[in-house]
Formats: C-alpha cells, sequence, structure tokens
C-alpha cells in the first residue's frame, strides 16, 4: 500500500469529520490529558487495517502510543483485544471513528475474500476482485483483498486494456478492437477480451489477446470453450457468480475467477472501540 498516498487520504478523512474543532472533545478535555482506547472484536474474522491504525492517530497526536497484537491477514475471535493506542485523549477521539470505520471495511472485505478463496478450494485458480470499488477507498478495498488471501484485478482504467462488449460493438470486431489497442499501448500492456460465444473465443485466441474472459458464462460452457484457449493465453471467469455459486466454478479450469462482490456488497466487520479504564 502506498504509504504517503494513505496519509494524504486520512488527513482528508479527518478533515471531513473534524472541520474547524471537535466541539465535544475540546470542550471537555484539556490539551494534556491522557488516556487509552482498546480495539475488540465482536466478530470473528481476518484483520485489515495496520498501517491505518498506525498512520492514523500519529497524524492527531505524534507522541502517541500504538501496539498492535495481530498482523495484517491474522485471523481474530470474537471478544478479542488486538489492538490499543495510549494518547492525548482529545485526539483518540477525534480520530476513533475514521479509523475505526476503515478497518471495519477492511476487515469485512478480507472476511469475505478469504471465505470465498475457501469456498472455491483450488490450487490453481486464484479469486479476484473487480472495478466495483467504493470511490475514493479503491486502494484500501484492494489491499483488503490481498490481505484475505486474493488477487488483484486491474486496478483501475489505465493499468491494463479490458476490452468489452460496448467496446467490441462501437470497434466492429473484436479483432479491430484488439488490433486497435496493441497499436496504441506498450509492450508491457496485457490486452483483455469479454467473451460470450464460441465464435468470440475462437477470434479472441485469433487475434491474441493476452487474457479471456468468459463473461456470465455457466461452468458447463466454460469447461467445453476452454480447451479452443492455448496454455499462452490466461483465462479468467466474471458475471454471475457470488459466494453461493463459487464452488460450481472450482473445476472449469481458469486461472482466475473475478468477484464484484468482494468489495460492493460486503459487511463490515463488527469491532469496537473501548476506553481502557485502569
Amino acid at each position: 500500500m502506498n504509504k504517503l498516498k494513505l496519509r494524504l487520504q486520512l488527513e482528508q478523512f479527518f478533515i471531513e469529520d473534524i472541520g474547524e474543532r471537535d466541539l465535544s472533545s475540546e470542550s471537555i478535555f484539556g490539551e494534556e490529558e491522557m488516556g487509552e482506547i482498546v480495539f475488540i472484536a465482536k466478530a470473528n474474522g481476518i484483520f485489515c487495517g495496520e498501517d491505518v491504525i498506525r498512520t492514523g492517530f500519529p497524524l492527531l497526536d505524534p507522541n502517541c502510543e500504538i501496539n498492535l497484537k495481530v498482523r495484517e491477514g491474522d485471523r481474530i475471535e470474537k471478544g478479542q483485544t488486538f489492538a490499543s493506542v495510549k494518547g492525548k485523549v482529545a485526539s483518540l477521539l477525534q480520530g476513533e471513528r475514521v479509523v475505526l470505520n476503515l478497518v471495519q471495511r477492511m476487515s469485512g472485505i478480507a472476511t469475505q475474500t478469504n471465505e470465498a478463496v475457501n469456498l472455491l478450494n483450488s490450487q490453481h485458480t486464484k479469486v479476484a476482485d473487480t472495478r466495483k470499488t467504493t470511490p475514493g477507498l479503491r486502494m484500501l478495498e484492494k489491499h483488503a483483498v490481498r490481505c484475505g488471501g486474493g488477487a488483484n484485478h486491474r486496478y483501475g482504467l489505465y493499468d491494463a486494456v479490458m476490452i468489452k462488449d460496448n467496446h467490441i460493438s462501437f470497434a466492429g470486431s473484436i479483432t479491430k478492437a484488439v488490433e486497435k489497442a496493441r497499436s496504441q499501448v506498450g509492450h508491457m500492456v496485457k490486452i483483455e477480451v469479454e467473451v460470450e460465444t464460441k465464435e468470440q473465443v475462437m477470434e479472441a485466441v485469433a487475434a491474441k489477446a493476452d487474457v479471456i474472459m468468459f463473461d456470465n458464462r455457466t461452468p458447463e460452457e466454460i469447461k467445453d470453450w476452454i480447451g479452443m484457449v492455448p496454455d499462452e493465453i490466461r483465462t479468467e471467469a466474471s458475471g454471475g457468480i457470488t459466494l453461493d455459486n463459487l464452488a460450481d466454478y472450482s473445476d472449469t479450469g481458469v486461472d482466475v475467477i473475478s468477484l464484484g462482490a468482494l468489495t460492493h456488497t460486503v459487511k463490515a466487520l463488527d469491532i469496537s472501540v473501548k476506553v481502557k479504564i485502569g
């Protein structure tokens, strides 16, 4: 994760929440009053958000002390106290909600990704995310997918060519779309083509696509078509795949299965922040 970008994002998140000042904390607590808060898991899951905790609180109190008892990707259990922060009371209270919201969401994504990996139970096929992320949180959400044992698809429109049905329609054919893209991008950029028919698979192979995605195809269709794809072309399945039917795709032979559900329909992991007394 890019630490500089994380710092800048957290600064903006704190500015959004604190605004001109924290009326509640600053009206009750003095500048030098010290305290400690603890993070407690209220459900079982995979922890994700170590850098958020380590970067967030020092932005508000450079002298705070952070103690993390777990590392990124570790499993946490309901009732477990897995982190604590000592520092100025006002700063702790100003930072806790922003940090907690991010840690809960990232841990929820890591937990759901880990569940997907276990459901697929494949030594060959990887579970990957998509671009269906929360605007502004893509870096954090894709990091969380990796923490859960998943893989990242492209980060945005800028790091890979992905030729979808509308690109093909406007270009006139898969062949024309691949040829035009290949002539414009560098040799380090991969080109992926979505296919929906056996004829499109054959055309994408002939056009020498780097990756072929079986879009909204059944496991039976994929198993029937994948034999037409040479080993040097990677394969992917996406569309209509959820945690409920993921296991059905385990023996299709594809290299990657991408699921938007890893990030866009995730439930935040239940975590609370409490004041440590005594």
